[in-house]
C-alpha cells in the first residue's frame, strides 16, 4: 500500500515539475549591426565610410509567461579611417511582452554615454529553440534625441542566443 501511495504521488507530481516557475531569470547576448540611419532628412548606411557594431548583453526577469523586465547594456565599437575604438555604451531598460509563436516585443528606454537618449522598439523572433537556449533574430529601431544633434532613427539587425 505504501508503494502505491508513493507511485501515485510521483505520477501526479510529474506535470507540476514540467511547468515553468515565475518569476524566471533569463538573459541574452548577441551582435547588432546597424543597417541604415535617417536623420535631418538624409540617410546613411553603416557599411560606407565607417562601420559600427554593438554587443548587447541583457538580464531578463519574466514576471509571468507573457510579461517581463529586461536590462540590456550595449557596448559599441566604431571603425573609421583605418582605426577603431569603443565609442558608446547604451543602457537599455525595458518591458518584454511575448506575442506568441516565438515572437516577443521589447519596449526599451535608451540612455547613451554619447549624450543621446530616446527609446527603442524591438521585434524579436526565436529562430531555433533548444533545451537550454534559443537562437534569435531581432529588429531594433533606435530613435534618439539630444546632445545638440537632430532626431535620428535607425534600423538594426541583431542576432544572438538567449538562455
Amino acid at each position: 500500500m505504501k508503494n502505491v501511495l508513493y507511485f501515485t504521488m510521483l505520477l501526479f507530481s510529474i506535470p507540476t515539475l514540467a511547468q515553468e516557475q515565475f518569476p524566471k531569470l533569463a538573459g541574452h547576448v548577441g551582435i547588432a549591426h546597424s543597417i541604415i540611419t535617417v536623420s535631418d532628412g538624409s540617410t546613411s548606411g553603416n557599411f560606407g565610410n565607417s562601420y559600427s557594431v554593438g554587443f548587447p548583453i541583457a538580464l531578463n526577469i519574466w514576471k509571468t509567461e507573457k510579461v517581463g523586465f529586461s536590462f540590456e547594456v550595449i557596448p559599441a565599437i566604431r571603425s573609421e579611417n583605418g582605426s577603431h575604438k569603443m565609442n558608446n555604451v547604451t543602457f537599455h531598460p525595458g518591458i518584454l511582452y511575448r506575442l506568441g509563436k516565438g515572437y516577443t516585443f521589447a519596449g526599451r528606454a535608451a540612455f547613451e554615454t554619447s549624450g543621446r537618449y530616446g527609446f527603442t522598439p524591438v521585434f524579436n523572433k526565436v529562430l531555433k529553440k533548444n533545451k537550454f537556449s534559443n537562437y534569435y533574430l531581432a529588429v531594433p529601431i533606435p530613435i534618439r534625441f539630444g546632445n545638440d544633434r537632430p532626431v535620428s532613427a535607425n534600423l538594426t539587425v541583431q542576432l544572438g542566443i538567449a538562455f
